[in-house]
């Protein structure tokens, strides 16, 4: 059996099964190597935030990447890993013509969900003052090209509310049975304020909910056990290894600059043999060594 089939992502039908039989949580990846420490960690689900494609770039969430970016890194992930991906798609590209371009690529990259918000091009952080949002019905028209574009049934469309900083818990809970009603699968309510909040919002909004706990923001840090029973479904953790590993990378960096060896921070690094381990290499070699001698065979 080859490595590469071994890998087959399972996709919308299984992340599907996961929320209508539980919850899930699904820490923030940014690339394939992330998604794979993920998956080894035990994790059932991936979660690949835009702060994070654009982190990674080195560029601010100001909807600076593309399309085709973010697909590219989508196909990349799932690519070697088996778990189903969530992708924040921002405010879906544009308007919904871009949306229905949007899912297709997304959803033939690999995805098995996408979130998309109500905010105004160009958007800003979740977590930051100075949002705006359009109208919710014009957003209900987004959700609503976005699930009739998608072509298998079980790819989850979530749709994103920032209205909590505008228009109050009220107007967040009024968007969420709007965007329901367009057809969204599930409703993630940003930036709520408190433990309080969140259990309102689950009490109101009749939906499967995505809690973002997401660090040194507005949201208090509360447990996957703590929202899974107030009834959320999703748990994302969006930037936590992000954030783990840009400050590693800075100590690490700057004890080789002052320091000129690596010898203090050897603790600190995964070994060649745990890398290797953790990406596979062995086995690619042993296909390829199989392969050969499969060939070899046949020429005799």
């Amino acid at each position: 059996m080859s490595i590469l089939r071994d890998n087959v992502n399972e996709g919308p039908k299984s992340l599907r099964k996961m929320i209508n039989s539980g919850y899930v949580v699904a820490p923030g990846v940014f690339n394939g190597v992330s998604a794979l420490i993920a998956q080894r960690a035990g994790f059932r689900a991936l979660y690949l935030s835009g702060s994070g494609i654009a982190g990674a770039m080195g560029l601010p969430d100001l909807s600076l990447t593309t399309l085709p970016e973010v697909a590219e890194e989508v196909r990349r992930i799932t690519a070697v890993s088996k778990l189903p991906l969530i992708v924040d798609i921002d405010t879906g590209f544009g308007e919904a013509l871009n949306v229905a371009r949007a899912i297709k690529w997304i959803e033939s990259a690999g995805a098995a969900a996408i979130h998309m918000e109500d905010q105004v091009l160009p958007k800003k952080c979740g977590q930051l003052a100075g949002k705006r949002i359009i109208k919710a019905e014009e957003m209900a028209r987004k959700i609503k090209m976005a699930v009739e574009s998608r072509k298998d049934d079980n790819f989850l469309i979530i749709a994103r509310t920032d209205s909590r900083a505008i228009e109050g818990l009220d107007g967040a809970i009024r968007r969420g049975k709007l965007y329901m009603e367009a057809g969204a699968d599930a409703i993630f309510p940003e930036a709520l304020e408190s433990e309080a909040e969140f259990k309102e919002y689950a009490k109101k909004v009749n939906a499967p909910l995505l809690a973002n706990m997401t660090e040194f923001g507005k949201s208090p840090l509360l447990s996957a056990g703590e929202l899974s029973k107030m009834g959320y479904k999703i748990i994302i953790f969006p930037l936590t290894g992000f954030r783990a590993a840009i400050s590693t990378m800075d100590l690490v960096y700057n004890e080789l600059n002052s320091s000129g060896t690596q010898r203090k921070v050897l603790p600190r690094l995964m070994t060649r043999k745990e890398f290797y381990g953790l990406i596979g290499y062995d086995d690619y070699g042993a296909e390829d060594e199989q392969l050969s001698k499969y060939w070899d065979g046949k020429r005799k």
